[in-house]
């Protein structure tokens, strides 16, 4: 048989018959003689051109593009194209069976009879191959083995002019979109979709709703356009695009519809598993608390996996709900409370109080003159554990408050843990840093800490000041004080560069507890500027607010962040934008904006003595200064770097129009969401990890290479905020670039009542496996749904087998 396409008469043209026919019998299938897997090492692919209406004009060019495709690139990758329009090929075995994959290039109706139907379903369970393009999505309508077989049906009423739209690639490594662009701007007809196929299917690409019109049947930000799965034997791809003769002339186009026939001719594996729901697996491990006891939890603060799989996870400090807490300053156990150390062993399924430290932070509930959220905040372990023991530890001591100043001190310890009973010696501690904190008002005071691959400690240090002062906006409220303290002007702390608050430090620590600083650091210590002394030479990171968790993806030593903001629930036209709660990917040291500018550069309202209430003018993001009465630092500041992610109740990545000098119209109904697939509300971010795939790792529940370089953002609820992996360009990342691609992981880290609903910490286990922290249902305790999680990858490997790949395609 000669290369290229045949006609039609080859295998005799018929007419398609375009009516409903009833679900073909299952044991039709078996009438048909296939070998397993069809198609051998001569690989061949059949398009199937048939119609119900007037064939789609993109036949002749999908033909043309599909034949080119079997004819070039390296010869391993060849193939014969066959093309017909003939469907009694599905109960031809002797035929079908030549065939490594079928291509629908099909037109909307009813093409096959239920024999023929049948045909086609034995040829899947065979473990044949299926690429469905366009409008093959409306092919046999009343069957629901064909809708599988395909994954989704279009609306009726989804737009049919060609429109020009971006398609995000979110699959880096499957054959059809590994070589695309992050971002590919493309003309084509987009089809919505009468029930979302995500998470039932694997999406590799997605196409950006904000960027065309898809008018009332729109899927939003989670639009699919291609997917594939393993289904029924065989293996599905099916992409939306091509709906246009020019598609078929695209390069790219064409590189989209080679890998898909690689994987589904079996010419190479692909993983078409890893965002399918259920194939993850979600566990709580920790067991409730004995009554009146924290055996198991305490109050969900933050967590760590110890290279040998242990989880040591910290509790703030708030109390047992049944216990009172004193908030009266002349007591002196005011706000006293037990920070806690766990540690879960995967290995034995056993929890073991490590050990207690005594802290501030226990005073309950209330406003922000009443409550804190001082405690135990982070715990990091040090690069040598498994041989020294030594645990990092993020506190506030009880026994270094000032009552009468309202005063406290923040510190980081080094402990060492006994790794054989998981007891924590607490006279170990050698302090390596500690630095005052105002303890008048509340909140926000970070926690989280990290490692680089050179062995640098970062410290996210947060900004305790009230914003209630300031309506909920810039916090730069410079009038209330406790005794000379300001409380609620952010520039004392946040936006002072001789201030560690509001900071992310960057320290290399030493063996006899000590520290150096490395260089790249955002001061040195020693600048002579404006006299001198003015700044600290730990600060990598400055203009943050509560950064709760940070996360460094040692491939790269990318530092990533998350930060909460104040609490305005719309923007202002008179002191600037909503709050904004905020994830940055960093690269360099940085002035990251607050409390003067937020998301991609948006500033706020300057304010001053004596009457902080009248507006003064708007901050400049690109030359900011600290002219606040409170302030001991630098007053020329660093320029500020604009933000990865934003969000607010208003939607994700709120941007304005703005004037000549650049200064948002922060109008509500002038407002676009750069980044509508999240949305925030009660907002409290929650930064996470980069997974990196370990392809040596044996194990068996270790998350697919897919995720592998994907960024876990989340938010402590679990409502309309975030809970995504999403995917960053190299070249923006660290500059405000936005990301490129997010996906939900809301259903396979499940949310609701009795899933995670209130995310306080997640971190990759070294077998893979991810491991997360839920805070529970009330504040400043730990209750019964205060727990472990730990979620697993139970989808296997790629597809195909191995050993039923067409190692070598034979063309002549």
């Amino acid at each position: 048989m000669a290369a290229g396409a045949l006609t039609a008469s080859l295998l005799g043209a018929n007419t398609a018959n375009a009516r409903p026919y009833p679900e073909p019998p299952r044991s039709m299938a078996t009438t048909l003689s296939l070998p397993s897997p069809p198609g051998g090492a001569n690989v061949k692919v059949l398009v199937f051109h048939a119609s119900a209406t007037e064939e789609s004009p993109t036949v002749d060019a999908g033909i043309a593009a599909i034949e080119k495709i079997g004819l070039t690139g390296p010869e391993a990758g060849r193939f014969r194209t066959v093309a017909t329009d003939d469907p009694a090929v599905f109960t031809n075995g002797k035929q079908l069976g030549k065939y490594n994959a079928v291509v629908f290039l099909t037109g909307g109706g009813d093409v096959l009879d239920p024999e023929q139907e049948a045909g086609l379903e034995a040829y899947m369970e065979a473990g044949g191959g299926f690429l469905g393009i366009h409008d093959a999505a409306r092919t046999e309508p009343y069957s629901d083995w064909f809708t599988g077989l395909i994954g989704a049906r279009p609306a009726a009423d989804s737009p049919t002019g060609i429109q020009r739209a971006t398609v995000e690639i979110g699959d880096r490594q499957h054959p059809a979109t590994k070589n695309l662009p992050l971002e590919w701007k493309r003309p084509d007809k987009w089809l919505n979709w009468t029930k979302n196929p995500s998470g039932d299917v694997h999406t590799v690409a997605r196409v950006r709703e904000i960027t065309y019109k898809p008018g009332a049947s729109a899927n939003g930000w989670d639009h699919p356009v291609s997917w594939c799965r393993d289904y029924d034997g065989g293996r599905s791809f099916y992409t939306a695009m091509g709906g246009t003769v020019d598609s078929f002339a695209e390069t790219d186009f064409r590189d989209h519809l080679r890998g898909a026939l690689a994987w589904t001719t079996r010419i190479s594996q692909a993983d078409c598993k890893a965002t399918i729901t259920s194939n993850y697996k979600a566990q709580r491990v920790t067991q409730p608390n004995q009554p009146g006891q924290n055996d198991q939890i305490g109050e969900p603060h933050g967590l760590v996996v110890a290279p040998d799989g242990r989880v040591l996870y910290i509790g703030r400090g708030g109390a047992d709900s049944s216990k009172p807490v004193v908030t009266d300053w002349n007591d002196p156990d005011i706000g006293k409370g037990l920070g806690q150390i766990h540690v879960y062993d995967p290995k034995t399924g056993k929890v073991t109080l490590a050990g207690a430290l005594t802290i501030f932070g226990n005073k309950g509930g209330g406003d922000e003159l009443v409550k804190v959220e001082e405690g135990l905040l982070g715990i990091e372990l040090d690069p040598d554990f498994e041989k020294n023991g030594w645990v990092y530890l993020h506190y506030t001591p009880h026994s270094k408050i000032d009552r009468d100043k309202q005063m406290a001190v923040r510190q980081v310890s080094r402990f060492t843990l006994d790794l054989a009973t998981n007891k924590l010696d607490l006279s170990s501690e050698k302090v390596l840093l500690h630095w005052p904190v105002q303890v008048h008002s509340c909140c926000h005071a970070g926690g989280g800490m990290a490692w680089d691959s050179k062995g640098n400690l970062y410290i996210a240090t947060g900004d305790n000041n009230s914003s209630g002062f300031s309506d909920g906006y810039s916090g730069n409220n410079p009038a209330p004080n406790y005794k000379g303290v300001s409380f609620a002007d952010a520039r004392r702390t946040a936006g002072n560069t001789n201030n560690l608050n509001g900071k992310i430090l960057r320290i290399h620590p030493e063996d006899d507890g000590s520290y150096t600083l490395p260089e790249g650091n955002l001061f040195t210590g020693k600048e002579p500027d404006e006299g001198g002394g003015r700044t600290r030479g730990e600060i990598y990171v400055m203009g943050v607010r509560n950064p709760a968790r940070i996360s460094i993806d040692k491939a790269t030593d990318t530092l990533y962040a998350g930060w909460v903001g104040p609490d305005a629930g719309a923007p202002s036209t008179t002191w600037g934008p909503a709050k904004y709660d905020t994830f940055a990917a960093i690269t360099k040291a940085g002035n990251h904006g607050w409390p003067y500018c937020m998301g991609n550069k948006q500033p706020y309202r300057d304010r001053n003595l004596p009457d902080p209430g009248k507006p003064l003018g708007w901050y400049d993001c690109d030359h900011p200064k600290n002219e606040s009465p409170n302030n001991d630092g630098l007053v020329n500041l660093p320029p500020i770097t604009s933000n990865t992610i934003w969000y607010s109740p208003q939607g994700g990545g709120v941007d304005y129009p703005r004037d000549a000098n650049g200064i948002p119209s922060y109008k509500a109904e002038e407002q676009k969401q750069l980044l509508p697939w999240l949305k925030g509300g009660g907002q409290a971010t929650m930064n996470g990890p980069v997974y990196r795939y370990d392809a040596a790792s044996t194990s068996a529940d270790k998350w697919p290479s897919y995720w592998d370089g994907k960024w876990f953002v989340g938010d402590f609820y679990d409502d309309t905020q975030p809970r995504h992996a999403v995917l960053t360009d190299p070249r923006t990342a660290g500059k405000g670039g936005l990301p490129t691609h997010a996906e939900s992981l809301k259903k396979i880290i499940p949310v609701g009542a009795d899933g995670i609903r209130n995310l306080m910490d997640w971190k990759f286990a070294p077998d893979g496996s991810l491991y997360v922290l839920d805070y529970g249902r009330g504040f400043f305790t730990s209750d019964s749904k205060s727990a472990l999680w730990r979620v697993t990858y139970k989808g296997g490997g790629p597809t195909p087998a191995a050993a039923d790949l067409a190692w070598k395609a034979a063309v002549g």
